[in-house]
């Protein structure tokens, strides 16, 4: 993968986890009120049918609406998971650059909402939105 694959704003993904490794390499942009997701889809990121696997995306969708929440809340307090629903509306192809992009609906002293549109070369696949606590 050269650097002209990659559209132009992102950067390496500044988030490591374990469970993404496999996946790399990710990028990722920030933007004033979010973190948007990206990657060029390969066999690594797809199931047993040759399909990209649902759990990618639910994990991306969880990582962007997190981190989201984190940049409106000015990057202070860590943030957990408490709900994530996902409707997987169409698929993807590897080689198609996979873009997760979040929007962050409320926070408050306890809580964020978010919600997130995934699309492959523009056509959404996915739409999924989170609850997070705030953990001081």
């Amino acid at each position: 993968m050269t650097s002209a694959d990659i559209p132009e704003g992102f950067e390496p993904h500044f988030r490591k986890s374990p469970l993404t490794d496999p996946w790399e390499p990710i990028y990722s942009r920030k933007t004033a009120d979010a973190v948007i997701i990206g990657l060029r889809l390969d066999k690594p990121h797809t199931n047993s049918r040759g399909l990209i696997h649902g759990g990618l995306i639910a994990t991306l969708a969880d990582n962007a609406m997190g981190l989201s929440c984190g940049v409106k809340l000015d990057g202070g307090p860590r943030l957990v998971t408490v709900g994530l629903a996902i409707d997987f509306i169409g698929s993807a192809q590897i080689g198609q650059w996979l873009t997760v992009e979040s929007e962050v609906l409320k926070t408050g002293s306890t809580l964020c909402f978010a919600q997130c549109r995934v699309t492959a070369d523009d056509a959404v696949i996915a739409r999924a939105n989170g609850t997070f606590r705030v953990v001081k």
